[in-house]
Protein backbone atom coordinates (compact mmCIF):
# COMPACT_ATOMS: atom_id res chain seq x y z
CA UNK A 1 0.00 0.00 0.00
CA UNK A 2 2.83 1.97 0.65
CA UNK A 3 3.87 2.02 -2.92
CA UNK A 4 0.52 2.62 -4.80
CA UNK A 5 -1.33 5.99 -5.43
CA UNK A 6 -4.15 7.42 -2.66
CA UNK A 7 -6.58 7.74 -5.41
CA UNK A 8 -6.26 4.12 -6.40
CA UNK A 9 -6.68 2.70 -2.76
CA UNK A 10 -9.49 4.74 -1.99
CA UNK A 11 -10.69 3.58 -5.12
CA UNK A 12 -10.75 0.35 -3.75
CA UNK A 13 -11.84 0.94 -0.52
CA UNK A 14 -14.92 2.93 -1.94
CA UNK A 15 -15.69 -0.53 -3.53
CA UNK A 16 -15.47 -2.69 -0.51
CA UNK A 17 -19.58 -2.16 0.43
CA UNK A 18 -20.19 -4.12 -2.88
CA UNK A 19 -17.87 -7.25 -1.68
CA UNK A 20 -19.31 -7.21 1.61
CA UNK A 21 -22.59 -7.37 -0.23
CA UNK A 22 -21.70 -10.12 -2.23
CA UNK A 23 -20.80 -11.88 0.63
CA UNK A 24 -24.00 -11.10 3.00
CA UNK A 25 -26.25 -12.11 0.01
CA UNK A 26 -24.17 -15.41 -1.02
CA UNK A 27 -24.51 -16.41 2.98
CA UNK A 28 -27.81 -15.40 4.17
CA UNK A 29 -30.12 -15.95 0.57
CA UNK A 30 -28.18 -18.18 -1.47
CA UNK A 31 -27.81 -20.26 1.83
CA UNK A 32 -23.52 -20.84 0.81
CA UNK A 33 -22.99 -21.79 4.12
CA UNK A 34 -22.53 -23.66 6.17
CA UNK A 35 -21.47 -26.69 4.06
CA UNK A 36 -22.77 -29.64 4.60
CA UNK A 37 -20.27 -32.18 2.27
CA UNK A 38 -17.27 -33.87 2.33
CA UNK A 39 -15.91 -34.45 -1.22
CA UNK A 40 -13.86 -31.50 -2.73
CA UNK A 41 -15.11 -31.72 -5.85
CA UNK A 42 -18.89 -31.53 -4.38
CA UNK A 43 -17.68 -28.93 -2.09
CA UNK A 44 -16.27 -26.69 -5.58
CA UNK A 45 -19.47 -27.65 -7.35
CA UNK A 46 -21.75 -25.99 -4.12
CA UNK A 47 -19.65 -22.84 -4.31
CA UNK A 48 -19.71 -22.79 -8.25
CA UNK A 49 -23.58 -23.24 -8.01
CA UNK A 50 -23.44 -19.68 -5.41
CA UNK A 51 -21.21 -17.92 -7.81
CA UNK A 52 -23.36 -18.65 -10.62
CA UNK A 53 -26.23 -17.32 -8.92
CA UNK A 54 -24.68 -14.52 -7.31
CA UNK A 55 -23.61 -13.14 -11.17
CA UNK A 56 -26.82 -14.01 -12.53
CA UNK A 57 -28.94 -12.13 -10.09
CA UNK A 58 -26.03 -9.03 -10.54
CA UNK A 59 -27.01 -9.27 -13.86
CA UNK A 60 -30.73 -9.01 -13.63
CA UNK A 61 -30.47 -6.29 -10.70
CA UNK A 62 -28.43 -4.25 -13.40
CA UNK A 63 -31.28 -5.23 -16.22
CA UNK A 64 -33.95 -3.98 -13.67
CA UNK A 65 -31.93 -0.72 -12.78
CA UNK A 66 -31.84 -2.25 -8.71
CA UNK A 67 -35.59 -1.68 -8.12
CA UNK A 68 -35.94 -4.95 -6.61
CA UNK A 69 -33.93 -6.59 -3.41
CA UNK A 70 -31.93 -9.65 -3.88
CA UNK A 71 -35.00 -11.09 -1.52
CA UNK A 72 -37.76 -9.69 -3.87
CA UNK A 73 -36.33 -11.62 -6.80
CA UNK A 74 -35.58 -14.95 -5.68
CA UNK A 75 -39.21 -15.26 -3.55
CA UNK A 76 -40.84 -13.72 -6.98
CA UNK A 77 -38.31 -16.42 -9.10
CA UNK A 78 -39.38 -19.10 -6.96
CA UNK A 79 -43.56 -18.68 -6.98
CA UNK A 80 -43.09 -18.67 -10.39
CA UNK A 81 -44.24 -22.30 -11.29
CA UNK A 82 -46.60 -23.92 -13.78
CA UNK A 83 -48.67 -26.78 -14.49
CA UNK A 84 -48.57 -29.39 -16.98
CA UNK A 85 -51.49 -29.77 -18.62
CA UNK A 86 -51.80 -33.49 -20.15
CA UNK A 87 -49.07 -33.41 -22.52
CA UNK A 88 -50.25 -30.04 -24.17
CA UNK A 89 -48.60 -27.06 -22.63
CA UNK A 90 -48.44 -25.69 -19.44
CA UNK A 91 -51.09 -23.22 -17.24
CA UNK A 92 -49.09 -20.55 -15.04
CA UNK A 93 -49.66 -20.80 -11.33
CA UNK A 94 -48.31 -17.14 -10.09
CA UNK A 95 -49.63 -14.07 -10.05
CA UNK A 96 -48.69 -11.34 -12.49
CA UNK A 97 -47.28 -8.36 -11.00
CA UNK A 98 -44.90 -5.44 -11.43
CA UNK A 99 -42.31 -7.63 -10.83
CA UNK A 100 -42.73 -10.33 -13.06
CA UNK A 101 -43.85 -7.82 -15.71
CA UNK A 102 -40.79 -6.05 -15.20
CA UNK A 103 -38.76 -9.95 -15.23
CA UNK A 104 -40.45 -10.74 -18.22
CA UNK A 105 -39.26 -7.81 -20.06
CA UNK A 106 -35.68 -8.56 -18.95
CA UNK A 107 -35.42 -11.49 -20.27
CA UNK A 108 -36.96 -11.19 -23.39
CA UNK A 109 -39.80 -13.52 -23.32
CA UNK A 110 -43.22 -13.57 -21.53
CA UNK A 111 -44.61 -16.89 -19.66
CA UNK A 112 -47.50 -15.03 -18.00
CA UNK A 113 -50.41 -16.26 -20.74
CA UNK A 114 -52.95 -18.33 -19.79
CA UNK A 115 -51.64 -21.61 -21.60
CA UNK A 116 -48.15 -22.19 -22.79
CA UNK A 117 -47.93 -24.38 -25.40
CA UNK A 118 -45.04 -27.10 -25.33
CA UNK A 119 -43.61 -26.12 -28.45
CA UNK A 120 -43.62 -22.34 -27.32
CA UNK A 121 -41.71 -23.71 -23.97
CA UNK A 122 -39.39 -24.92 -25.90
CA UNK A 123 -38.75 -21.90 -27.74
CA UNK A 124 -38.26 -20.30 -24.58
CA UNK A 125 -36.04 -22.60 -22.84
CA UNK A 126 -33.74 -21.95 -26.23
CA UNK A 127 -34.08 -18.22 -25.53
CA UNK A 128 -32.63 -18.75 -21.79
CA UNK A 129 -30.21 -20.62 -23.01
CA UNK A 130 -29.07 -18.41 -25.91
CA UNK A 131 -29.75 -20.60 -28.98
CA UNK A 132 -32.33 -18.58 -30.90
Amino acid sequence: LLDDEVGDILKVSEGRWQIEECFRIMKTDFSARPVYLREENRIKAHFLICFLALTIYRYLEKKLDSKYTCEQLLDTLKAMNFAGIQEQGFIPLYRREKITDDLHEACGFRTDYQFITKSKMRTIQKKSKGKE
